[in-house]
């Protein structure tokens, strides 16, 4: 633990001035920015600060999120809710002159695209062009002004050499402006914490002090805001707690900001990576230098020994840069061995594949490695010997096929599992035996020519194994053989067994390995070893990385360059091996390949990014949730949910290489998973944990602290059982936001989510309070409506001086949730049952308690305060779910929303039975309605959910006119199938009109003006 001393506290500060103020993200949070930046930190990939540590560690939140709760958690409100959210997305770096400063640095907005884009009278104060003077074409060229297109002017623009970076920003400032929406100018910006943060904030220090000046802040840095707001609020500078720490984002953000950290996770591997973002990434420059030079040290070393070994070099020295190996079996039918893969396909980029070619003396196939095929053989590679889980391969003009599971001679045990005839790997196994069903087999090796080898462009080439590179592998096998069970004893190879699990039952079940160093090929393993006897602390996590690169369990991934086509992939060609991580799951594989020691190395030789430096106290243990031993201001946690990932289980691959010599300070912690202890996300047991961790942390911090819970907001089930269980732990919710976190990638299901609910809560007061749900329900009811109207007024007044709300209806929504759940868990009983039993008692299938309730009925309230606009309250009122949804999306359609979290979570609240039905698209942030035109007639018939509804009727009745039906034939139509009629034309009327505004299609729009007006029109019932 580091002690650092604490900075004497300015003179006018009073502490506990701020004692029982709420905090600013009680009422104010500009959700919608913040889940914008969130998002782009996720795609940043490589370039994001803390995966340097380890990118198999997916569930990391993005600092930024966590940057702005800790931030809304202290900052207090004033009584001005509009300057409140201005100051806060100042320290965000949100508003207009963070982004001009953002947008310098990215550098995207070129001096063409200002001078199209603003009106200036003097641009040649800033600019200077390239027209000659003598140039008739140009004569009145000093008098011109901007807006105008330099490409059609035939003029280039480049800047003064004597414009100040304050002139720079003044035109950014301008050009910023032009642009409607935030996310337009965000794109053009570098993420906060890639800009210099100084110079950044140093404009917004001013302003904080100015606003926060009655209560003494004189801030110059977010180290000294924190310290100053903690003096007001706690007596001290606040300690952010979090006892799910993960990959570490949570204390590192908290750290970097100036906040003391305490941090804690069952997982070693977490807290290893937590202690890395807090001790390496949050080191001092100097330090991390001093780190990077002792890591280079271990790389050197490790290379040096792989080089005497002579186990990656041929004989004309080019160096191994990969090697691609594949599973091989002997068909029942033929008794040859046959190679499986399911492509043979090695460089789309480069057009290399391997052919089989047979062996009719040895009944097997030699594997040929051919370079610059052709397109068509190409194709006939992509085939491989593995398809649709069966063993298929051509030999003397007949195909045979085998399924796999014959060949692993798969049977049903008596509980309904599936075992099979696989030989079970022993410890002292490190390569199949001979008669093993499946056995081992390099087919393919990388290299990078001699001459290319420590340049900056490497020329590789690829071969098929020569004789020489046999026998090497021979030499690699007996290093292992003879060594393998000193290495065990060491701790420098796993002797771990690998324990049954959700996800550890795929390398037992599908390759008979049992242990872990099973995973690992004997390269591997020789690589490994090397690097494990020589590491510390900083290594150690390093060592993981590498070991994420160096197993069995990589696949060998191959892309072309780039189309070139607008929407397709960008880059040039691509060949190399994945991580074992890369969808956190332990999948075998028929081929697969590994880094050679050179190219792996690179993972401890890696340059640290000067991010921000930790200098604040900070504590990181390795124990359950349940068991927190430091008193901490603010908790944030990012417990595990119903579809957390297993790292319990997955991070065993990299416990079993530490357990048993890890490096100080890690050996202080317990190099097991503890898997019966951890906190799995669903059922009795799940909140009966959570019970107990929540209850610790809250007695664990002080009257007035805070704690902040994200979870994934998937359906009233989980709301139903994170907030009973907040409640039991005696804290009550007094806010809740949504923030979007998606993605595209079906790879990544298994480690991202969607989107995150952030619940805030408080301490419940002391002493028992016995509600009844029939007078909660009009408590719930005027809670909702008084917090939506406002949000809905402070909406007003920031779209009225800055173009654009603050809050969108996803927001508006789950500030209703909140306002509900603050009145529900103000009680410590309901209807005479005790919270804590409540939340611990079974739950039955299909069981509606009294939470899903009050959740109901605040989506309902909140609903039915939510008129899109241009539709009158009363047919609002009168609208079934489904007609609710597809005109509240098409509303917020016409505002550019295309995120389907926002489809979703509407859907669930208008209770659409299946949304998907009237979606036209539903691509993760491209996601739209079915157009009126795009309704098939099956669609709209009496048996869906929207075709017996008024809106159906319509969309029909447009539909109808859109093929030039008369409009009178369509109202007779109405007439017809519409029993009410008469009294639901104005509803039909008011529609119309909405449509006539909203429509995306033109056409759309001009038939619903005509349809309306003649509805309008209509004098009675026989007309």
């Amino acid at each position: 633990m580091t002690e650092v001393a604490t900075e004497a506290a300015p003179k006018s500060l009073t502490p506990l001035a701020l004692k029982d103020a709420p905090a600013l993200i009680e009422a104010v949070f500009p959700a919608q920015k913040v889940s914008f930046e969130a998002q782009r930190e996720r795609k940043a990939g490589a370039g994001q600060t803390l995966t340097a540590l380890g990118s198999y560690w997916k569930g990391r939140k993005p600092l930024i999120l966590v940057r702005a709760i800790v931030l809304g958690s202290l900052l207090p409100q004033t009584g001005d809710a509009e300057a409140d959210l201005d100051i806060f997305e100042k320290l965000m770096a949100f508003d207009d002159e963070g982004l001009a400063r953002r947008a310098l640095v990215q550098g995207s907005l070129k001096p063409k695209d200002i001078a199209a884009r603003i009106e200036l009278n003097d641009p040649w104060s800033y600019f200077n062009h390239n027209v000659k003077r003598d140039d008739s074409l140009f004569d009145n060229v000093a008098h011109w002004t901007f807006p105008f297109d330099s490409d059609e002017e035939g003029i280039k623009l480049r800047w003064r050499r004597d414009v100040t970076e304050e002139d720079k920003l003044f035109l950014y400032r301008k050009a910023l402006a032009t642009f409607v929406s935030y996310e337009e100018k965000a794109l053009l910006c570098k993420r906060p914490e890639e800009v210099d943060q100084k110079w950044l904030y140093d404009s917004v220090w001013p302003a904080v002090n100015r606003h926060y000046a009655r209560l003494g802040i004189n801030a110059h840095s977010f180290p000294e805001l924190m310290e100053q707001l903690g003096i007001l609020r706690y007596g001290h500078r606040p300690c952010v707690g979090d006892t799910f720490a993960g990959g570490g984002s949570i204390p590192f953000e908290a750290a970097r900001l100036g906040c003391d950290v305490y941090a804690s996770d069952l997982n070693p591997v977490a807290c290893m990576l937590t202690w890395g973002a807090l001790n390496i990434i949050g080191a001092s420059p100097e330090r991390q230098v001093e780190i990077e030079q002792a890591q280079r040290e271990v790389a050197e070393a490790v290379d040096c020994e792989i080089t005497e070994l002579g186990i990656e070099h041929d004989e004309q020295g080019n160096r191994a840069k990969a090697f691609l190996y594949c599973l091989e079996t002997r068909c029942p039918e033929t008794g040859w061995m046959i190679p499986m893969s399911p492509s043979w396909v090695i460089s789309k980029g480069r057009n290399i594949i391997a052919r089989l070619k047979p062996d009719h003396t040895n009944h097997r196939f030699d594997i040929e490695v051919l370079n610059g095929v052709s397109d068509a053989e190409m194709k006939v590679a992509e085939k491989g010997t593995v398809q649709d889980g069966d063993l298929v391969y051509e030999l003397d003009g007949r195909t045979y096929r085998t399924p796999i599971k014959t060949l692993r001679g798969d049977y049903r045990l008596p509980d309904g599992t599936t075992g099979n005839r696989l030989r079970r790997w022993e410890k002292e196994d490190f390569k199949p035996r001979l008669g093993d069903i499946f056995q081992e087999r390099l087919y393919a090796i990388q290299w990078i020519t001699k001459e290319s080898l420590n340049t900056s462009r490497q020329v590789t080439f690829f071969a098929a194994p020569a004789k020489d590179d046999l026998d090497r592998e021979k030499k690699v096998d007996a290093i292992v053989a003879e060594n393998l069970r000193c290495w065990q004893e060491q701790g420098l190879v796993p002797d771990m067994a690998i324990e049954p699990g959700d996800k550890t039952d795929e390398p037992i079940r599908t390759r008979g390995w049992t242990y872990w160093h099973h995973l690992f090929t004997p390269r591997n393993i020789i690589t490994a070893v090397a690097v494990a006897q020589r590491i510390d602390k900083n290594s150690a996590i390093g060592f993981c990385d590498l070991l994420n690169f160096n197993a069995k369990l990589c696949r060998w991934t191959t892309s072309p360059k780039s189309s070139g086509k607008v929407g397709g992939r960008t880059g040039g060609a691509s060949d190399n091996a994945t991580d074992v991580f890369s969808n956190q799951a332990l999948n075998t594989f028929y081929n697969y390949a590994h880094r050679s020691a050179y190219s792996l190395l690179e993972s401890l030789n890696q340059p640290y990014r000067d991010r921000g430096q930790v200098t604040t106290s900070t504590e990181v243990n390795n124990h359950e949730a349940a068991r927190p031993t430091s008193e901490c201001e603010l908790w944030i946690t990012d417990p595990p949910y119903a579809d957390a990932v297993n790292y319990h289980e997955i991070t065993e691959f990299f416990i079993a290489w530490l357990r048993k010599d890890p490096p100080v300070p890690f050996n202080q912690w317990t190099w097991d998973s503890r898997r019966a202890f951890a906190i799995k996300g669903s059922g009795d047991d799940f909140r009966r944990g959570m019970v107990d961790a929540y209850k610790a942390m809250a007695e664990h911090m002080p009257d007035n602290g805070v704690q902040c819970v994200m979870f994934t907001h998937q359906d009233t089930g989980v709301w139903s059982d994170m907030v009973s269980i907040f409640w039991a732990a005696g804290l009550q919710v007094v806010a809740a936001w949504y923030i979007a976190t998606e993605t595209t990638s079906e790879l990544k299901k298994g480690g991202y989510v969607q989107g995150t609910v952030i619940l805030m809560l408080k301490k419940r007061p002391e002493g028992d309070r016995a509600g009844f749900k029939q007078r909660i329900l009009p408590a719930v009811r005027a809670e909702v409506q008084r917090q939506i109207e406002s949000m809905m007024h402070l909406n007003e007044e920031i779209k009225d001086k800055h173009g654009e709300p603050v809050f969108n209806d996803s927001d508006l929504q789950m500030a209703g949730y909140a306002a509900a759940l603050k009145v529900l868990t103000a009680y410590t009983t309901i209807g005479g049952e005790d919270v804590t039993s409540f939340a611990l008692r079974p739950r039955t299938k299909g069981e509606v308690t009294v939470v899903d309730e009050i959740v109901q009925q605040a989506a309902e309230a909140a609903n039915s305060l939510l008129v899109p606009e241009g539709l009158s309250a009363e047919t609002w009122s009168r609208l079934s779910g489904i007609q609710r949804f597809y005109l509240r999306m098409m509303d917020m359609e016409t505002t550019g929303a295309s995120k389907l979290d926002n489809y979703q979570n509407f859907a669930k609240a208008f209770r659409v039975q299946d949304y998907a039905r009237v979606m036209g698209d539903m691509k993760a942030n491209a996601a739209r309605l079915k157009r009126v035109s795009e309704f098939t007639s099956r669609e709209l018939t009496d048996s869906t959910e929207i075709g017996p509804t008024w809106l159906g009727h319509l969309i029909i009745g447009l539909q109808q006119l859109l093929a030039e039906v008369e409009p009178q034939a369509v109202i007779q139509q109405f007439q017809q199938d519409l029993p009410d009629f008469m009294e639901v034309r104005p509803l039909l009327i008011d529609m119309l009109r909405f449509m006539e505004r909203k429509a995306p299609e033109a056409t759309v729009r001009e038939v619903a003006e005509v349809l309306g007006a003649r509805l309008k029109n209509l004098r009675a019932l026989g007309q």
